[in-house]
């Protein structure tokens, strides 16, 4: 990070429930809700049937695999995750919801593993067990020393940003908050006196500017600013107009990275007035390996994003994104091959963003030019 620019890590969807909870050392009860799967070990067969063998009862770090020796080389000085599904006991899944997410409070450790610093809550996932397994979720991550962001005990914590302590001084300002294209129920909207997430009310040029009126108040020069939201569908390239014009209005007020996220595979990269949109990042840690039905988006393959900005404009440097391939449940380095999928078709899907993504000597996506 020579030269006082600040390098920071994003990711999209990180989904440690079901399948991926069962191969940890303390799984959940698999008993599921879902139409077609009553067991969440099935979800586990089904990798192993695409890949081989998993083996159970792994160690906390065994889900990020390769992603570990790339932290260590890239050393973000934060690391911000999407964490899509509720870490609780509970078993009072919401009966209103056909798929539901879980992870046992006890393999929380394989967070921690990950040295997450920021966890965003604010999706579509985090409120399967209901408002009890959220304040267990909240408990859990904090014991554990992690800041969560985007959900919270009432209105005023779940829109609450967090401030995180920048090496050298200032501060990386986060806020988060979904919108219910991404599926989250209008019923998960926290309340003055009730746990929910931030929902955004519509995506006015209005709510925009609320939104980025929480960061601007308290920042100073050399702090960055990152929105975190939740929101489009699951498959398809397309960005919807609306999400353009509402993370625009984020940058036009002050908003230096905009980390969009719900989308099962990655969607457009976009610099608008030097400054990082990201409008679906992916997911990153899932239990969809086997499952078909989608293989044109290859959501087996993942990136993860490591902007560099500086601290003084908010204006992106650089952008690393190392590609990734998940097989038996566990990051692995991606081939060439795959990279070069990868770097080919975000140049494909591009459209009007103008954001050419070029591929390095050492396998990963980088932003060649605005």
């Amino acid at each position: 990070m020579g030269g006082g620019e600040l390098t920071l890590f994003l990711c999209g969807d990180v989904m440690t429930g079901r399948g991926v909870d069962q191969i940890l050392r303390h799984p959940s009860t698999p008993d599921l809700h879902e139409p077609f799967v009553a067991d969440a070990r099935e979800y586990v067969r089904l990798a192993e049937h695409a890949s081989g063998a998993v083996p159970r009862s792994v160690d906390p770090a065994y889900i990020w695999g390769d992603a570990i020796a790339e932290w260590d080389a890239v050393a973000p000085a934060v690391r911000i995750m999407n964490l899509e599904t509720s870490v609780t006991r509970s078993d009072a899944y919401n009966q209103r919801k056909g798929i539901h997410y879980r992870m046992h409070p006890e393999n929380v450790d394989c967070l921690t593993a990950a040295r997450v610093d920021v966890c965003v809550l604010a999706n579509n996932h985090v409120l399967d067990y209901g408002s009890t397994g959220l304040i267990e979720t909240l408990d859990t991550l904090h014991h554990a020393g992690i800041v969560t962001v985007g959900a919270g005990r009432n209105l005023e914590d779940a829109r609450r940003p967090v401030r995180h302590s920048l090496p050298g001084g200032g501060h990386l300002t986060v806020a988060a908050c979904a919108h219910e294209s991404s599926g989250v129920p209008d019923r998960w909207a926290a309340l003055a006196n009730e746990a929910g997430v931030d929902l955004l009310p519509d995506l006015s040029d209005g709510t925009a500017v609320a939104v980025a009126a929480r960061i601007a108040a308290d920042k100073r020069p050399g702090d960055v600013a990152v929105v975190s939201i939740h929101w489009g569908g699951n498959w398809g390239y397309d960005v919807p107009r609306r999400h353009v014009e509402f993370a625009h209005r984020l940058v036009d007020e002050g908003v230096d990275i905009v980390h969009g996220h719900s989308s099962h595979h990655v969607r457009p990269v976009e610099i608008y007035r030097k400054k990082l949109i990201l409008y679906g990042c992916g997911d990153f840690i899932d239990d969809y390996e086997g499952i078909s039905g989608y293989e044109q988006y290859r959501d087996d393959l993942v990136l993860m994003f490591f902007p560099t900005v500086d601290p003084a404009t908010g204006r992106l440097s650089m952008l690393r994104m190392t590609p990734l391939q998940t097989r038996k449940l566990r990051l692995n380095r991606a081939s060439i091959e795959d990279a070069r999928w990868l770097c080919t078709t975000l140049n494909r899907v591009r459209g009007p963003f103008g954001a050419r993504i070029g591929l390095t000597p050492d396998g990963a996506l980088a932003l060649a030019a605005a």
